[in-house]
């Protein structure tokens, strides 16, 4: 396969797919400064209105590995126009409604577009020379918690100040503001997996196997986790994911290459990227909340949602300053130094986070150094693995990491949730975490960084196999082998 010709546009390119993923990222936090609030706006209970959130959760699961899938077969270009589209139908969706259903459908739709980021990132293999790859690939990556860290004042700003619906209006105006972008700016390029077909019962069991698994372990706190419900789900999970499976491996055109994704390298790789999504989602949930809390608790800060989200931003807007610094280390020292680094950041992020939890600048300086880490992995996981695949399943391998990280977040959500639901305090005829548990949660999300980065050590070094001539190298493949 001839590989497409670098376009010159390269700073506009990077922009707009950078773009494009802080806008799939600040869907993801849209609604977190209306969760209190949305029984009384939808008139329903508040076990219904947490699936306007867990609902986005499980349909970007599906749909992130899927979409991936597609832009290998039809142009990854394209497939990011594609998912343009649900963002701003289910934004206009959400913006329209006045109850639960309706409100439930738009953040679906919403969580179909979460797509974007992957394939983004595996769009720059193809358009962008190997000299910039490895910072617009950082850059692009970090775009997730950019768009999470900005998205929450932003969204607290709009919420307190505005209407709710105009939440949902800026958020379909960005969209298409993004669609145009992606339209006129990104060249497009011939898919690199033309003439293989989709793998649709892939698709459909990956979907069963991942829905099960997510909403285990999402609403288990909720259900229980020993009642019926939660261990029926996770039992179809893996009759579910171990069927897909064994078909992934029998037929001709997979959705996901499990014997790729099986190699030492791209397997450890998304080990630690589920590590590094714990590690990352524990001080996301702890530290708003430890803000938020009333000072009559002894330890809360007494901050409103949007004051707590302008001391977190500083952390989005690090990530954006250390992604292309990155970028350079990926091209110096290689992509795994770059991991473990960011993991030993991120511990040492927690390690601060311990003795300065009492005070919002701690807060922030604690945030800072975790999201500098976040930065580095993030950046870092992407060139591993485009590093150790064939340029055909690019976007699909990407979308895989993806859900990794998603998955990550997700066991973060649940472990740091069981924790504070069991370490609490009475105050004033209310229970809620304790200052111990919030201490816990932090200990966790120092622990399991350091996890990731000893898991991080063991990725081996990239090593030129038969097939690799079909595939144009990463920068990532520039930078010399280090053990």
């Amino acid at each position: 396969m001839e590989a497409p010709q670098p376009s010159r546009r390269t700073g506009g390119i990077v922009t707009a797919l950078a773009l494009a993923g802080t806008v799939a990222a600040i869907m993801q936090t849209l609604v977190t400064p209306l969760i209190a609030e949305l029984p009384q706006i939808l008139h329903t209970s508040s076990s219904n209105a947490a699936w306007v959130v867990t609902v986005t959760l499980l349909v970007g699961g599906v749909c992130v590995p899927v979409s991936g899938r597609l832009g290998d077969l039809v142009g990854k270009r394209r497939m990011m126009l594609v998912c343009v589209v649900p963002l701003v139908i289910g934004s206009v969706v959400c913006a329209l409604s006045t109850s639960v259903v309706p409100m439930i459908t738009g953040r679906g739709l919403q969580g179909m577009g979460m797509g974007m980021i992957p394939l983004g990132i595996a769009l720059l293999r193809d358009v962008l020379p190997a000299e910039k790859l490895s910072g617009s690939i950082a850059l692009v990556s970090a775009s997730m918690g950019i768009g999470g860290a900005i998205g929450l004042p932003l969204a607290a700003a709009i919420a307190q100040y505005a209407d709710w619906q105009q939440l949902f209006w800026g958020s379909s105006v960005l969209a298409l503001i993004v669609g145009v972008l992606i339209f006129v700016v990104v060249p497009d390029v011939p898919a690199a997996a033309k003439g293989q077909r989709f793998d649709a019962l892939g698709a459909l069991g990956l979907a069963i196997g991942l829905v099960a698994l997510l909403l285990a372990i999402s609403k288990g706190a909720d259900w229980g986790w020993a009642s019926g419900t939660t261990l029926g789900l996770f039992a179809v999970a893996v009759v579910a994911l171990l069927a897909w499976g064994l078909w992934e491996l029998r037929t001709r055109d997979p959705l996901i290459d499990l014997r790729t994704t099986a190699r030492p390298r791209v397997l450890i790789t998304n080990a630690a990227s589920v590590l590094i999504g714990v590690g990352m989602y524990s001080f996301m949930l702890i530290a708003p909340q430890v803000l938020q809390f009333p000072k009559a608790t002894g330890f809360g800060l007494g901050q409103s949602m949007l004051a707590a989200g302008l001391w977190i931003a500083p952390g989005g807007i690090m990530m954006m300053l250390v992604s292309p610094l990155g970028g350079k280390l990926i091209n110096a020292r290689g992509p795994k130094i770059a991991l473990v680094c960011g993991a030993l950041v991120i511990a040492v992020g927690y390690a601060l986070a311990l003795p300065l939890m009492g005070t919002a600048w701690g807060i922030m300086l604690a945030g800072i150094v975790i999201n500098s880490g976040v930065a580095l992995a993030y950046g870092s996981m992407p060139a591993l693995i485009m590093s150790s695949v064939p340029v055909s399943e690019t976007a699909a391998a990407n979308g895989f990491n993806t859900l990794m990280r998603s998955l990550g977040t997700t066991i973060g959500s649940a472990v740091i949730g069981v924790v504070l639901a069991h370490m609490t305090v009475d105050l004033g005829g209310y229970t809620i975490a304790s200052e111990d548990g919030f201490r816990t949660g932090l200990l966790i999300g120092c622990g399991v960084a350091v996890l990731s980065a000893a898991v991080a050590s063991l990725i081996p070094s990239l090593r030129r196999e038969p097939e690799a001539a079909d595939r144009r190298p990463a920068a990532a493949d520039q930078a010399p082998a280090r053990p």
